[in-house]
């Protein structure tokens, strides 16, 4: 069953404001408008039957509405696999945690570069550790300044292994968007998952088979990052640049199916 582990559906009040804001940080137009009306039928016409959709609290104060957005999904979408989030600022995340668990959310995302944190913020500790085998944790990796300089990289993401082996991560972007090269050094190979989205139209082909050679490929997993790109056309470019045979392909679509099981 193929699962497209990296979408993005917003509340309608805010998917235009959201939408715009993606557009004006990387640059490029997104194909959709972020709405669950227009999710739904391009996952149909990709031939996915369940998508993780994902939200991030770019404030405190966002944190349980966008939470809300998460179980409202959850009760009414039963394709859709919605993640929960968390802000480091935001007191009662134990609660929050709590409430998520309760509904049957999966998983937790989290973006540190539009947050406003670092992964390597002390303040995640013990929020880390509670979140241990209880979620998935997606983790928006690399960006568009350099390691050094970016709240989340692949340097940062592996002492943050090094320090809670039990998380269940999965690495958004083959690891680190633009930050491939790092990959390859600190995270290939280790116990956590990557994701495709973002990463096809831009990784060089050098990199993209070291990131393939070194890890596995059954912890390889299919995201197309709606609404900034299509399903359907990500499937294509997944098959042309890794130059899948019909069978190769299968098998990446449907890695998710082992995390997610219906």
């Amino acid at each position: 069953m193929p699962i497209d582990v990296h979408t993005y559906a917003f509340h309608p009040k805010i998917a235009d404001k959201v939408v715009r804001q993606l557009e004006d940080h990387y640059r490029i137009s997104p194909v959709g408008n972020g709405l669950l009306e227009d999710l739904l039928p391009r996952l149909d016409r990709a031939g996915i039957d369940r998508a993780v959709m994902h939200c991030a609290a770019t404030k405190p104060e966002q944190v349980v509405p966008a939470n809300n957005w998460a179980l409202h999904v959850q009760e009414n979408y039963p394709r859709l696999i919605p993640f929960g989030t968390f802000h480091p600022a935001f007191a009662d995340w134990e609660g929050e945690f709590d409430r998520l668990a309760a509904a049957g959310i999966k998983g937790i995302k989290i973006h540190p570069d539009f947050q406003g944190f670092s992964l390597d913020d002390p303040r995640l500790d013990p929020i880390l550790e509670a979140i241990g085998q209880r979620f998935f944790l997606m983790v928006h990796v690399g960006d568009l300044r350099p390691p050094e300089e970016n709240p989340s990289s692949p340097q940062k993401l592996a002492a943050l292994l090094d320090r809670f082996p039990r998380l269940k991560v999965i690495a958004a972007h083959l690891g680190g968007f633009q930050h491939w090269p790092w990959v390859v050094e600190h995270l290939a190979g280790r116990d956590l998952y990557f994701d495709t989205s973002s990463s096809l139209n831009a990784i060089p082909s050098r990199l993209l088979f070291d990131i393939f050679a070194h890890h596995p490929r059954e912890r390889i997993l299919f995201g197309s990052d709606y609404p900034l790109f299509d399903p359907r056309e990500e499937m294509k470019l997944l098959r042309i640049r890794m130059r899948l045979a019909d069978r190769e392909l299968e098998e990446l679509l449907t890695n998710g199916e082992r995390l997610f099981p219906n």
